[in-house]
């Protein structure tokens, strides 16, 4: 590509809502890297000092990126947590103090009775100074579903007047945006401070939504700022989506305290274009973010996560059983949930409902509200919630799920056998079940609002709950009938057999796992949630599951789902095309439909350029010889033309709009009295990739995903007959489908 001597500002740069062209950027990358190459041939002190600086300026960003990313998950962490206590009551000794924190510092409180101590005071208790009877219990109530009402308030309003990219996850964008698609403001500076802002808010109030999807939009709005510090980040657009995909893995890192995990989600799940360097710069800005996260100790228990467990009890090969049944539930509930949750977001899409954000999450909050309160499983946040449920119950917990009859009778290893139930496990039961119900359809309608929310903890806590109500169950069936055949080989009388906190974490991976279809990263990441090597199997199982059940009900998971819903131009590369068509199927202008538009590259007058500019929509057009031969000359971009057309007008003298628009590398020497020639020969892409009109489609769309084109251009015998657009390859695969092709929306 012949690229400008004296760049003009704007040239090679995107329109808002267009896909950049990859083969163009890494051609400028490489020319920047010559430049580089032959200044340090020059000087030996060049030398090194460039080979210092370009190590350094990639290392000082995702530093950065990091540890900003890392100081704001901490930062959430701890007013989340702060604010959730807040809706139950107020620590009278420091009112920054949570309610964990605030009886941490007490001299009054017992080990039994952890959770209460005199510092710490209900509503009820402030306001009509008394914890007891009927009206006390109305006064919390209500206090509580006023401050989760308030918080949404605040959390969609915010969303509205100031950063309207901030709502949702994030992810469906992210990886659209590092498949090469520009959406202006989506990871700018007030989007990250919004987001960080309203995810405490929409956290804090009992919402069913956890904050680590949107903490991968958190992360790489970091990584996107700080681009802008770097010329060879902020003037490239493929340098920049390398930086991207570093900080995902950044953001997945400090979400779940999972830096491998993190990894692998970003290769797995969101990048597009993910070369062997990015690799070892995402796994190091995966460990100085979780390194950042673990200095800040957020949870005060030197631990990256609220929920890490770990296990001891070895599992068995029957067990495999249940946990590849917990691999179909997941399946099943992630079909169930992408189907309807699609429809109730396109539903949103196409009604007034839509017209009405704020109305429609403060309905949603005061159901939640409402509903939540009076069960003591979803009063708590959805973390601690799954913190309880992967708990393996020890000789000092409280909890009603650890009431067994015998639960001072300890094995000879010191571990606690099976033991019968007792009436708090039957009352525990009842409400997790209750509590399953609530989240399964409350989740439905959550997901999509106009405010922060991610899906990862919602889902997990769906899958801890049926996988500990499934383990509890087998505990029982264990203990009261371990003579049957299935366990007398391996389950003896008083031997701690059951891990019903294990079935949680299985059914947790399976459920996400049926909503994401993540299967490696999924597996890295809950195996560093536990620390355990051994369970790696059980993981793999129900994960493998819950993706066959998953992708037999519908091949999408949610991420891709929202993707479509929303007309993002994602070719999916996981995705086989099979259809015996050709080039010259899909390409524009069909059959009877208008010439293509073309430039000439030497008979064009500013006038006619311009004129066409504005009577077409198209983001580039082919220049050719004559319109007679239509022989391709190149490729000129629409944004490109504009700005260098206006950039001649200011600086150039005497060019007007009889001026000649030369595209070739002479232009003939120019009689008196005329107006000078434009020269845009500089602007010219000399390369375009073209492919003939019968070429198979399965090459075509393979051609688009390996190499990012925005399009290429259809000859046959070296003629231009037409260009095919990556909008129209989508749209193609939409039609095969038997998917509304009218869906993608750009280009």
């Amino acid at each position: 590509m012949d690229f400008l001597e004296e760049p003009i500002p704007g040239v090679g740069t995107y329109d808002d809502f267009n896909t950049i062209d990859w083969v163009r950027e890494k051609s400028r990358d490489r020319d920047r890297h010559r430049e580089v190459a032959n200044r340090m041939k020059m000087c030996i002190v060049v030398h090194y000092c460039d080979s210092f600086s370009l190590i350094f300026s990639y290392n000082r960003n995702l530093s950065f990126t990091s540890l900003k990313s890392g100081s704001l998950a901490g930062l959430i962490d701890i007013s989340a947590h702060w604010m959730t206590d807040l809706k139950e009551g107020i620590c009278t000794s420091g009112i920054w103090f949570n309610h964990e924190h605030c009886c941490w510092n007490s001299n009054h409180v017992t080990f039994e009775n952890r959770d209460k101590c005199p510092e710490w005071n209900s509503w009820s208790q402030l306001i009509i100074s008394t914890n007891e009877g009927a009206f006390a219990y109305i006064v919390n109530y209500f206090m509580y579903v006023l401050w989760a009402l308030l918080f949404a308030f605040l959390a969609v309003s915010l969303v509205k007047v100031f950063a309207p990219y901030a709502c949702g996850s994030g992810i469906p964008e992210i990886k659209t945006i590092l498949s090469g698609f520009i959406i202006r403001g989506y990871l700018g500076k007030w989007t990250l401070m919004i987001k960080t802002i309203t995810l405490v808010l929409a956290v804090s109030s009992g919402l069913s939504l956890g904050k680590e999807g949107p903490l991968v939009h958190v992360a790489c709005c970091c990584g996107n700022i700080l681009c802008h510090c770097f010329n060879k980040y902020r003037k490239n657009e493929a340098k920049r989506r390398e930086v991207l995909s570093a900080a995902a893995a950044a953001g997945v890192s400090v979400a779940f305290g999972a830096p491998i995990g993190g990894v692998l989600f970003s290769l797995e799940e969101v990048s597009y274009y993910f070369p062997l360097k990015t690799l070892w710069r995402s796994f190091f800005a995966a460990l100085v973010a979780a390194f950042t996260l673990r200095s800040i100790n957020p949870f005060g228990n030197s631990r990256l996560v609220l929920f890490y467990v770990e296990f001891h009890t070895p599992w068995h090969l029957f067990e495999l059983v249940p946990f590849i049944m917990l691999g179909i539930f997941g399946g099943l509930w992630g079909a169930l949930f992408i189907r309807t949750n699609i429809a109730w977001c396109r539903k949103r899409k196409t009604t007034q409902l839509g017209k009405y954000p704020v109305v429609e999450v403060l309905v949603v909050t005061a159901i939640t509200a409402i509903l939540a309160f009076p069960n003591e499983y979803t009063r708590v946040s959805t973390s601690e919630l799954i913190s309880e449920l992967f708990n393996d119950c020890g000789l000092l917990d409280s909890s009603k799920l650890c009431d067994y009859k015998n639960r001072f009778n300890t094995s000879k290893a010191g571990e606690l056998p099976d033991r019968p139930a007792g009436e708090g496990v039957y009352s525990a039961m009842w409400q997790l079940a209750l509590t399953l119900i609530l989240k399964i359809v409350i989740t439905i309608f959550t997901f999509g609002m106009k405010i922060p929310s991610g899906l990862f903890i919602p889902s997990m806590a769906v899958g801890a709950i049926a996988g500990r109500l499934l383990g509890v169950g087998m505990e029982q069936l264990a203990y009261y009938h371990h003579d049957w055949a299935i366990f007398n080989s391996w389950c003896s009388q008083g031997a701690d057999c059951i891990t019903p906190g294990l079935y949680a974490m299985v059914g947790a991976a399976a459920c996400l796992g049926g909503v994401t279809r993540m299967t490696v990263s999924l597996v890295v990441i809950m195996f560093e949630l536990t620390g355990g090597l051994e369970y790696i199997v059980p993981l793999m199982a129900a994960a493998m599951t819950s993706k066959w059940v998953a992708d037999a009900l519908g091949r999408e998971g949610i991420y891709d789902a929202h993707i479509r819903l929303n007309g993002y131009p994602f070719l999916e590369a996981k995705e086989e095309f099979a259809h015996k068509t050709l080039a010259m199927d899909v390409m524009k202008p069909r059959r009877n439909d208008p010439l293509l538009t073309v430039l000439t590259q030497d008979s064009m007058t500013v006038e006619d350029v311009e004129t066409i500019i504005s009577e077409t929509t198209y983001s580039g057009f082919p220049v050719v010889v004559s319109r007679e031969s239509q022989r391709l000359v190149g490729f000129v971009l629409r944004r490109d033309l504009i700005i260098s057309i206006e950039n001649a007008r200011k600086k150039q003298d005497g060019v007007v709009s009889t001026s000649i628009i030369y595209f070739t590398e002479h232009s003939p020497p120019v009689p008196p009295y005329t107006p000078p020639t434009l020269k845009l020969r500089n602007i010219l892409d000399l390369s375009p990739f073209t492919v003939t009109d019968l070429t198979p489609m399965e090459i075509v769309v393979d051609i688009f995903r390996k190499l990012g084109l925005r399009q290429c251009l259809v000859t046959h015998n070296g003629r231009l007959l037409g260009i095919i657009t990556k909008k129209d390859v989508l749209k193609h695969i939409a039609q095969m489908a038997n998917q509304d092709p009218d869906s993608i929306l750009f280009n």
